[in-house]
């Protein structure tokens, strides 16, 4: 009760409409996207009902964790990162997976700590699990790298993205995909890049408001 506490404000980001769709790509690259012809076109991939593992989930940043509780401030002591997989983003992987099952969608999803007991070097290590994983399962179509977003600002600040649909409350979701360009290393990004324009598409359709502004940039995630 005597620890200093700092304010947790509310936003919905939102963006201008770019394309004559109903939602927006904060693109940071010198690649113009063609988003009607990504639309038109079909996904680079199909999923199957099948229990054969199609999907992979995996959190670079596993330890990423949540406040136990709603409120509009949080304590100076708050510290934003937990090795329990019952109180980190881990536990939202689990329910995706869960959700992907019951739609017949085989997934894998992997708990390795990739941010422990060290944060530095953890996307070297998350990409060495996933090189394990889909060599040990050749069906995986889809990786989804699943992390906590962080807003502070200047004066400790935070700030959390939601939108309402149909009274209730949710996070809003942002898309990262990445430009490759002639990069070798990376000869999918046109492949992700599709299937991200597609995904927000679809999101924002069944659920307006739930989705950032999708982001494309020079990284290769």
């Amino acid at each position: 009760s005597n620890e200093k506490t700092y304010p947790i404000n509310e936003i919905t980001i939102t963006a201008d409409d770019v394309s004559g769709q109903n939602f927006s790509i904060r693109n940071t690259t010198s690649f113009d996207i063609d988003i009607e012809k990504i639309l038109d076109s079909d996904l680079p991939f199909e999923i199957e009902d099948s229990r054969q593992v199609q999907v992979l989930i995996v959190h670079t940043h596993t330890c990423e964790s949540y406040m136990s509780e709603d409120s509009n401030c949080y304590p100076e002591s708050f510290y934003p990162r937990t090795t329990n997989n019952e109180l980190n983003v881990y536990a939202v992987g689990e329910v995706i997976k869960d959700k992907l099952k019951q739609k017949g969608i085989g997934v894998v999803h992997a708990k390795e700590q990739h941010d422990n007991p060290s944060y530095d070097g953890a996307y070297d290590r998350s990409y060495d699990t996933i090189k394990k994983y889909l060599d040990k399962y050749k069906g995986i179509k889809v990786v989804i790298d699943l992390h906590r977003d962080s807003m502070t600002q200047e004066d400790n600040t935070k700030l959390k993205p939601v939108f309402e649909y149909n009274g209730k409350k949710g996070a809003q979701i942002m898309i990262m995909s990445g430009y490759g360009g002639n990069n070798s290393n990376f000869p999918t990004w046109e492949e992700n890049l599709n299937f991200a324009v597609k995904l927000q598409h679809k999101c924002e359709t069944m659920y307006p408001q739930m989705m950032r502004p999708l982001y494309f940039g020079d990284f290769t995630y």
